[in-house]
């Protein structure tokens, strides 16, 4: 269950925007940045795993106090609070834009008429209070692990379904009315002739969009503030490497065929999301509209899992030696989600949310450089004064919606 649950904590919807990333980098160096993203992932979580062992401390916030007092553990479990929350905030908004334009296409709808069920708002409250309420008051993280084992049943669902079509679409698309963009058309030359090169595989490639792609790479395996709360409970230090290592294998397994069959579909003509770039070639194919709502459940049943660390920060901060009683534990959760919830219907936009949450959001802090130091180390301050605060962004990756009405006539 520990796998499920750091699994979907790393699996982010930056999984749609993959295939982007190695139509503009190339397949040989996507893999070689993506193998390096891995292995640095995986060793940064040894050293926090070491670090926290030498210590005897389980969680970001006591790490905290025990460096620099009462304002380092504020510090942590505020760095936490914030990046989850704009976590949460992304996860819904995704909810918020997409599952009516889902309902509205299951309909055969083309346009918004207006009932409450295609009603953005209205659907991520009942969302909230359905099904991401109940599974937030779960007493432990662990009893996530069948949920989130579901989810990632989902995206392997997405994964089997790009696979699936990689076999079924052709390059270049052929022209049926309106319905594609001229990104999937491919390009002519000068003398009316197709570019040689558009449905080609391409191993090394540098372009003006290669820059935008590293940052889709280098945060596809964030899944540290929810590492210690899962080692809590697992409460073995080789047992919690050994789910980290199989996570992250697998997720890298997963990132790859994504990023591959999805680039060998499109070719240069995918686009930064994925699944929008499906519904250019039909946008009511039934498969994928399956697909869609598979993502929006698996979105949908990570937010809990990110939830629990909030909820602990908290409690770390406010009544750190209290025992666990159950209205605290749900009254924080009821609060967090309405925060969310009001957080994702006043703002506009996504990236209005990032604005006021920051332009990237930021991570508890890191392991030490070195786990020599973990080894000569006491328990006193001084280790832990030596542990930097690194902010980098968050894995999430967004475009716009895949099923906007405009696209679907």
């Amino acid at each position: 269950m520990s796998i499920f649950n750091l699994s979907n904590a790393i699996m982010g919807s930056g999984i749609l925007g993959l295939a982007f990333a190695m139509s503009n980098t190339g397949i040989v160096l996507f893999i070689i940045l993506l193998c390096a993203i891995a292995i640095l992932s995986a060793y940064s979580i040894h050293l926090l795993l070491k670090s926290a062992g030498v210590v005897g401390i389980r969680a970001y916030e006591q790490l905290g106090n025990r460096a620099f007092g009462q304002p380092g553990k504020v510090v942590a479990a505020s760095i936490i609070t914030v990046h989850n929350i704009g976590a949460m905030s992304s996860y819904l908004f995704i909810v918020k834009s997409e599952l009516p334009l889902v309902i509205q296409a299951f309909l055969g709808q083309h346009g918004n008429t207006g009932e409450w069920f295609l009603e953005g708002n209205y659907l991520i409250m009942i969302v909230s209070a359905t099904l991401i309420l109940p599974l937030s008051l779960m007493r432990r993280l662990g009893y996530l692990g069948y949920t989130s084992g579901f989810s990632l049943s989902c995206m392997v669902f997405f994964l089997i379904s790009v696979i699936y079509k990689k076999f079924n679409i052709p390059c270049p698309l052929p022209v049926y009315g309106n319905n594609m963009t001229e990104s999937l058309i491919a390009p002519v030359n000068q003398t009316g002739l197709m570019e040689d090169d558009f449905c080609l595989a391409k191993f090394f490639t540098i372009n003006s969009q290669t820059a935008y792609t590293i940052p889709i790479l280098a945060f596809a395996f964030v899944c540290h503030p929810e590492v210690l709360p899962i080692y809590t409970e697992l409460r073995e230090w080789k047992r919690m490497q050994r789910v980290a290592n199989i996570s992250i294998l697998a997720m890298f397994v997963m990132y790859l065929l994504t990023a591959l069959f999805g680039y060998l579909t499109f070719y240069m003509g995918v686009e930064p999301e994925l699944l929008h770039t499906y519904s250019q070639v039909d946008p009511l194919d039934v498969l994928f509209l399956c697909v869609r709502l598979a993502v929006l459940v698996a979105v949908t049943l990570t937010v809990p899992v990110v939830l629990f660390p909030i909820r602990r920060a908290i409690i770390q901060i406010v009544c750190p030696d209290k025992p666990f009683h159950w209205a605290r534990h749900i009254a924080i959760a009821v609060v967090l989600l309405v925060i969310v919830n009001l957080l994702v219907i006043l703002v506009p936009s996504i990236r209005d949310i990032f604005g006021l949450i920051g332009t990237s959001h930021v991570e508890p802090p890191r392991p030490p450089a070195s786990s020599s130091s973990c080894r000569g180390s006491s328990t006193s301050g001084s280790f832990l004064r030596s542990r930097s605060l690194c902010c980098p962004g968050q894995r999430f990756w967004y475009s716009p919606s895949p099923l906007h009405p405009r696209s679907a006539h």
